[in-house]
């Protein structure tokens, strides 16, 4: 049996129905769809576009940029749609429930998730591409370099970052995967406020086990997320709210994530 029957076509068909956008200058083929959840990025925004249109030009296929807005009250939606993105808009903040209603807005063949304040490199969406031509290939992740002021942050998240990869866990900051699994997948879990991304990715690594597939790290491909939240947070803090250990217990509790949703730095 074919490994997209496996993953089930319910998923595909409840998360897409047509194409709305292609690049006639590309291979026919597939279309990748990066989606890139937004609350008051108006700052950031434009460097991670940036880097996303210059990684396009680069790449193998077609390439659709989507930005969902999580009420914004700055100029996020016009950032965006000056560099080309399509624009929907999610007035809930919880980053499980904007990245599924950009995915639900999505016509790809794959999606893309990569955070609004996160600069990947111009082979990034390419690699992707590359991983996701072998049918077997079910998802992925690009490897997440975290580039804090403080020098035991950056020994910390040194740590945890070989950790993950050990144990197989992925940040949503460079999570890919092909719609028809994320649709079977239901998406991203919105009862947890954080730690979604590593659930999501650790569920579809499963589902990958049983279908026959596999999952790809790209270890040659590094993105840069902006080091403003534990720049301007302090350590011990930082030390606490990124630990799995104290995440596990609280990460469908909003309220102890303010620093996410309510007095994010900017």
């Amino acid at each position: 049996m074919a490994l997209r029957q496996r993953l089930g076509e319910v998923g595909r068909r409840s998360f897409t129905s047509h194409i709305r956008l292609s690049n006639t200058k590309k291979q026919r083929g597939m279309l990748l769809s990066v989606v890139i959840p937004a609350f008051n990025e108006e700052r950031y925004l434009p460097e991670t576009l940036s880097s996303l249109r210059a990684a396009i030009t680069s790449c193998r296929c077609s390439v659709e940029l989507i930005v969902v807005d999580n009420a914004s009250m700055d100029r996020t939606a016009d950032v965006a749609r000056t560099f080309g993105a399509t624009v929907v808009h999610e007035h809930v903040h919880n980053v499980a429930r904007v990245r599924n209603v950009g995915a639900r807005s999505a016509h790809g063949d794959a999606l893309v998730f990569v955070d609004a304040d996160t600069v990947a490199p111009q082979r990034f969406l390419d690699k992707i591409a590359e991983a996701m031509s072998d049918p077997a290939c079910i998802g992925g992740s690009a490897d997440i370099i975290h580039r804090a002021r403080s020098r035991l942050l950056r020994a910390y998240f040194k740590a945890w970052r070989w950790i993950g990869i050990k144990l197989g866990m992925a940040q949503g900051a460079a999570q890919f995967c092909r719609m028809a699994a994320f649709g079977t997948l239901n998406g991203y879990d919105e009862s947890q406020f954080m730690g979604e991304d590593v659930d999501f990715y650790w569920r579809l690594r499963k589902l990958s086990a049983k279908a026959g597939g596999y999952l790809k790290f790209l270890d040659d491909v590094q993105v840069l997320p902006s080091p403003r939240r534990f720049d301007n947070t302090a350590i011990w803090r930082t030390l606490i709210w990124t630990n799995p250990v104290f995440i596990a217990p609280l990460r469908k509790t909003k309220a102890v994530w303010a620093g996410w949703y309510v007095r994010p730095p900017r």
